[in-house]
């Protein structure tokens, strides 16, 4: 009968300076993985940063074909092109402030001061979108507001004219004007309740001092109508006034006429 021993454990036959190369190759495998990764990393973001680059770009190229048109009164166009920058760009202050703008050559306010309020939310320290909005709002009839944003235009940028000498300066004129308008109507408002008519009280119909009075007219209208009195005219011309009740049934040959 064959004896067992004990089995050699794996590995055991491998030499020293094999296990050392294994070892060497794995190490190398090891690094090139991780230099694949680092690589793939980079490429991502730099693929990122020239897509960003491309997307400024383009914003910008309609940016300027939005100005062109918005210079030929071609008002619509140039909205169409600032919105499809924005969709690249969505963050550009300038684009809004230029859209509330031509808005504001279009008639249309109330998108005009939306348009320049993202402008100032999106830059609040650009003196120009603040101009914009205080004018977007002074068309709406805001005069408070636009004062305000003039004022904050000015906060930024001290020296400029513009808005010192035009806008600020004619909102306050248009300010003082509302405030004496609405003097001369507070004024006014004693007048006209003196020479108009007096109202009518609003009377409740359904008081206990109502209901009396309806009732007491009530019993008088039928007093009245049980008393009914019929006028007789006889044929000697002789006028006789008397109640239904003493009127006789039958007319005698001397009866000409009956009137109530």
């Amino acid at each position: 009968m064959a004896s067992f021993g004990w089995k050699r454990k794996i590995g055991e036959k491998v030499s020293k300076a094999t296990s050392q190369q294994f070892e060497a190759e794995a190490a190398d495998d090891k690094d090139l993985s991780d230099s694949d990764d680092a690589n793939w990393v980079h490429a991502t973001k730099r693929r990122k940063e020239v897509l960003l680059e491309d997307c400024v770009k383009r914003s910008k190229q309609l940016k300027d074909e939005g100005a062109s048109l918005a210079e030929n009164r071609r008002y619509q166009e140039a909205i169409h092109k600032w919105d499809e920058a924005l969709q690249l760009t969505p963050e550009d202050a300038t684009l809004y402030e230029m859209k509330s703008q031509v808005l504001m050559s279009l008639h249309e306010m109330f998108p005009a001061v939306h348009a320049a309020e993202m402008a100032v939310q999106r830059n609040p320290r650009s003196w120009d979108a603040w101009q914009t909005l205080g004018r977007a709002q002074l068309g709406l009839g805001e005069i408070a507001l636009a004062i305000r944003s003039f004022q904050v235009s000015l906060h930024i940028f001290p020296m400029n004219p513009e808005v010192w000498k035009e806008d600020l300066s004619w909102a306050r004129k248009l300010h003082e004007q509302q405030k004496a308008t609405k003097t001369e109507a507070l004024q006014a408002l004693p007048k006209g309740k003196e020479l108009g008519q007096e109202p009518i009280p609003d009377y409740d119909f359904e008081s206990d001092e109502i209901v009396a009075v309806c009732a007491a007219i009530a019993e008088k209208e039928k007093a009245l109508s049980a008393a009914k009195t019929v006028v007789i005219v006889s044929a000697s011309g002789t006028v006789e006034t008397v109640t239904e009740e003493n009127c006789p049934t039958t007319p005698d040959e001397t009866l000409f006429i009956r009137a109530r």
